[in-house]
């Protein structure tokens, strides 16, 4: 006898697709605002209208199905049209990381070869050059705040030009009829900015998104009220809108129908006028860009009134976390890659949990987190078998969800590598607790060892991170003739406390040291006082930048 039963002739097999995110939105959002700092409001029944303008803007330019259509442009209205359009047709949208070098930004254009560029007049000059003779683009269209002309830009490729983003669309009809299609068609490529070689390019299918933006609602909404997301809230991003997808809000916001405001450029100041006159209520960005907004938030005086916010793509340290919500942002983390779409844990809050300490609701705060709903994560040896969830035991953070990049685009090796035995390995050193929470500790390629003993980066940097002379640390190994690798910590002071000395940061260690937190051979033997750190395109802490930097230093 059969299990599965016979469906109806008429039913609708309702294929995951990203078309399917708008559905409530447009039955009852449809007054609600999308913001584009101060150059343009809209409700949602445009935003529809213009998502159909687009998607006909595309049509009338002979693409094929699964044609890629790359971006560039800073986080606006017209990226998150994009995000819906471009899919919606049945193309692959590249959210073209505009942080990394030139030389970088053209390999990734050329290496996921799009039929259309959508670019940004302030990113002329990095396309300036571009071999155009050779390339991919047949079509580029012209995205414009500020007046520019793209006459001459282009060294006489002008002729690739169709015209300016707001002129298409506003001869473009409104209507369009959005095909269903496989849901496991490709939606969304962009590169990962590794410190080392070239970018590897990932992929994402609609049903990955759409699940991923589903789990995304979900374990917010499963959050006390002050962390979680509710239909009041007002969203803005603080991480682009090409990297990892905002870390898949943008899509949540909109199925949700919240209010969304979109800063473009990131400056202090356009940030901190549209989370107080837009009443932003939720967001999510590195610690760069968190220290950045309370810099500005102490020049005004003002607070942050309870803002949620997400701290992600490098590590928020407790000195970080205690500044945040001394100034009334509740902040926590959450965890994920560009290969996971990104999310994969998140702090946890429940509303019947005992009464912390403020120590440790700062450290659950700063921990990695516990594994959102779908996540199946466990810690591997060097053999790649299971370690116990004990809180001690440290492997390497394997993973299994459904929306995980399969592979990397145009480069199986690297595919087979990262998903060895059948789990997704991160790279990232961690153990987790009996409670289920991750921590992570190194990435693989950070961990410093020293007379034959292994050393977390992280550890002593959060240790470091506390004594309040510290604006931001960055410890890394370097070559060492007896101890093979020794720890030294760079360090940038904060502006008032320009005074402090080597002897002040390492007696923090030390005490350390006699608490058993760390190992005697944890304490950096050097304490180098710097400006600034080198960072990622992404505002990671670029240790590979730092090792070369320091390699040959001797001396404090």
């Amino acid at each position: 006898m059969s299990n599965h039963y016979s469906s109806a002739p008429s039913a609708y097999a309702y294929p995951l697709i990203i078309k399917q995110l708008l559905n409530r939105a447009k039955t009852v959002s449809t007054e609600q605002e999308i913001i584009y700092a101060d150059k343009m409001r809209m409700s949602y029944a445009d935003f529809f209208k213009r998502i159909a303008k687009l998607a006909n803007v595309l049509d009338g330019l002979n693409l094929a199905h699964g044609d890629v259509v790359a971006v560039m442009d800073w986080d606006s209205h017209r990226y998150l049209e994009s995000y819906f359009a471009v899919p919606m047709s049945q193309y692959v949208i590249q959210t073209v990381n505009i942080r990394l070098s030139p030389e970088k930004i053209l390999y990734t254009i050329n290496h996921a070869k799009p039929k259309v560029l959508m670019v940004n007049s302030e990113f002329a000059p990095l396309v300036k050059d571009y071999q155009f003779e050779n390339s991919s683009i047949e079509h580029i269209i012209w995205l414009d705040d500020n007046g520019v002309s793209y006459e001459g830009v282009f060294g006489g490729n002008e002729s690739r030009v169709i015209g300016e983003y707001e002129a298409l669309l506003e001869q473009a009809s409104d209507e369009f009829e959005f095909q269903d299609f496989d849901e496991n068609t490709i939606a969304s490529t962009f590169y990962t900015s590794g410190t080392t070689g070239d970018p590897k390019g990932v992929f994402f299918s609609h049903r990955q998104l759409v699940l991923h933006t589903l789990t995304e609602a979900a374990s917010l909404g499963v959050l006390p009220s002050k962390q979680g997301v509710s239909f009041g809230d007002v969203y803005m991003p603080m991480t682009p809108m090409f990297h990892v997808h905002a870390w898949g809000f943008p899509f949540t916001a909109t199925m949700i129908g919240l209010k969304q405001v979109y800063p473009g450029r990131y400056a202090p100041d356009t940030l901190m006028d549209l989370i107080l006159n837009e009443k932003v209520s939720i967001t999510h960005c590195v610690p760069t860009i968190l220290q950045m907004v309370l810099g500005e938030a102490h020049k005004r005086g003002v607070d942050f009134a309870g803002l949620k916010m997400i701290i992600g793509g490098s590590r928020l340290t407790e000195g970080l976390a205690k500044a945040a919500l001394a100034s009334n942002i509740e902040v926590y983390t959450g965890y994920g890659m560009s290969e996971t779409a990104p999310l994969i844990s998140l702090s946890k809050f429940s509303t019947a949990e005992p009464e912390m300490s403020e120590e440790e609701d700062i450290s659950r705060r700063c921990m990695t987190g516990n594994p959102v709903m779908m996540v199946d994560a466990q810690i591997w040896n060097d053999s790649d078998k299971a370690l116990p969830h004990d809180g001690k035991q440290t492997g390497e953070l394997v993973l299994r969800a459904p929306w995980l990049t399969q592979s990397y685009f145009k480069n199986d090796d690297a595919g087979r590598e990262l998903w060895e035995g059948g789990y997704m390995h991160t790279a990232d050193i961690a153990y987790m607790t009996p409670a289920g929470t991750i921590k992570i500790t190194d990435r693989l390629k950070d961990v410093i060892k020293s007379g034959g003993e292994w050393i977390s980066s992280l550890e002593i940097e959060t240790i470091l991170s506390l004594h309040p002379s510290v604006a931001d640390v960055a410890v890394i190994g370097v070559r060492d003739e007896k101890w093979g690798e020794r720890p030294i910590a760079a360090i940038i002071l904060k502006p008032n406390h320009k005074d402090t000395t080597a002897d002040d940061i390492k007696a923090v260690a030390e005490q350390a040291v006699e608490k058993g937190m760390i190992p005697k051979y944890g304490v950096p033997s050097e304490f180098k006082f710097v400006d600034e750190l080198p960072k990622t395109s992404v505002g990671k802490h670029d240790k590979k930048a730092m090792r070369e930097l320091f390699a040959d230093q001797t001396g404090i």
